[in-house]
């Protein structure tokens, strides 16, 4: 019972100081403001985590587990070859209904804001989240490639220019401005089909152009 009431408490502690720092940055956020919103005291916020540092480090490190189920989901998705443009198309779609979500968003804001602050927290972020999943898109097109279905000298490479392209009106437009939906979701899905299209224009090989409609 006791190690079940520790674990609640440290949820709710995470769960509050999540959201004050996403509302106030991470300079603006007191130990005090989370132990409030937490529903705890301020002695209970200690008792889990040493200081405001370890807090906001456990918080960033634990969103990206969330990235596995999408790594889990490119890879099934390129299993089948004989519906690569269909996958490229769902694809482009589920990354810009990901990367667009609201607390992602407000998240990729505050590791920027705090990178010359905690520089190997951020290089950890990336490299959990959004690198594995360039890495992963990378080891499919490699499939693809010994397929017959991509020229692409190098895979990495583009696997930056399909995120790059999807990322770079939607995201930057929500990036700069403050606006975390600036796209109708119709809208989203017509840049998500022109970034595949594009792509594939770009990548794809003669066998893969003459199987598409």
């Amino acid at each position: 019972m006791s190690r079940g009431a520790s674990a609640t408490k440290h949820k709710a502690v995470l769960d509050a100081a999540l959201g004050v720092f996403l509302e106030k940055g991470y300079l603006g956020t007191s130990m005090d403001e989370i132990a409030a919103k937490a529903g705890v005291s301020k002695q209970t916020v200690y008792k889990h985590f040493a200081d405001k540092e370890r807090l906001f480090a456990e918080i960033l490190l634990a969103t990206v587990d969330e990235v596995e189920r999408l790594v889990r989901w490119i890879v099934e998705e390129f299993d089948d070859v004989r519906k690569v443009e269909q996958t490229f198309d769902r694809l482009a779609q589920r990354f810009l209904v990901a990367l667009m979500e609201p607390r992602l968003l407000r998240l990729r804001r505050l590791v920027i804001a705090n990178a010359d602050r905690f520089p190997q927290l951020g290089r950890t972020w990336y490299e959990s989240g959004f690198e594995r999943v360039l890495e992963t898109l990378a080891e499919c097109f490699k499939r693809l490639n010994s397929a017959g279905m991509l020229h692409a000298e190098n895979a990495l490479v583009a696997a930056n220019h399909f995120v790059g392209m999807l990322l770079w009106i939607p995201v930057n437009n929500a990036m700069f401005t403050g606006n975390e939906k600036p796209f109708t979701e119709a809208e989203l899905n017509r840049l998500a089909k022109a970034s595949a299209d594009a792509f594939l224009r770009a990548y794809a090989t003669v066998d893969l152009k003459r199987i598409r409609p």
